[in-house]
């Protein structure tokens, strides 16, 4: 039997990079995998129930949220948004480790109720990089950026709260800081006493 996964929480900062370093690790490790979170809002075109989000409805969410069935949950503009538990534990007794790609209040909220998640935080490598990779998108006027570039700050000062920090300087290079992370992880001697057990019976 496949040794139980691992539960990532992985945060950081808007303009680090995150979803990029996650799609070269994914590419890396074919025994990760992306947690899917749900939501009360409508599908947009083209979205599928069970591959962009879980689609609830509020009645559903909410009793779903007060039975412990969300890891974290929290309203953004009128819906909620939240990470379901069920998928991450079927895929977390297959033996796959879940990522779930979330913001800092979020990412407080999982590792309070699974003090076993694994906390990664995606650093920039300064904050003038991170106004540059932020400008250098040309989508947002230059309010929008420095309302970003103040959470950033807000948010790296939580950074203290997870149990690795990477910084992003190199998308290969910061994947492969990860993937050695969860290796490390898996040999610690606190999710291996069977095996230590087994050994010693032998």
């Amino acid at each position: 039997m496949a040794n139980k996964g691992l539960l990532v929480v992985l945060s950081g900062p808007s303009g680090t990079g995150k979803g990029t370093v996650l799609k070269a690790l994914l590419a890396r490790c074919e025994n990760v995998r992306l947690s899917i979170s749900a939501t009360t809002r409508a599908p947009r075109p083209g979205e599928a129930d069970g591959r962009e989000y879980y689609f609830m409805t509020r009645e559903k969410f909410t009793q779903t949220a007060a039975a412990g069935g969300m890891l974290e949950s929290a309203e953004y503009c009128g819906n909620f948004y939240g990470t379901p538990a069920a998928p991450v534990e079927r895929w977390r007794e297959q033996g796959l480790d879940v990522v779930l790609e979330i913001e800092t209040v979020g990412g407080a909220q999982v590792q309070r109720k699974r003090p076993d998640a694994v906390g990664i935080f995606i650093l920039p490598p300064s904050l003038r990089e991170l106004a540059r990779r932020l400008r250098g998108r040309a989508t947002e006027p230059e309010a929008a950026v420095e309302r970003r570039l103040a959470a950033a700050r807000t948010e790296i000062r939580r950074a203290k709260e997870y149990g690795y920090v990477v910084v992003n300087d190199s998308v290969e290079r910061a994947a492969d800081e990860i993937r050695a992370i969860l290796t490390a992880e898996k040999d610690r001697v606190e999710r291996n006493p069977q095996m230590i057990e087994r050994i010693l019976t032998e």
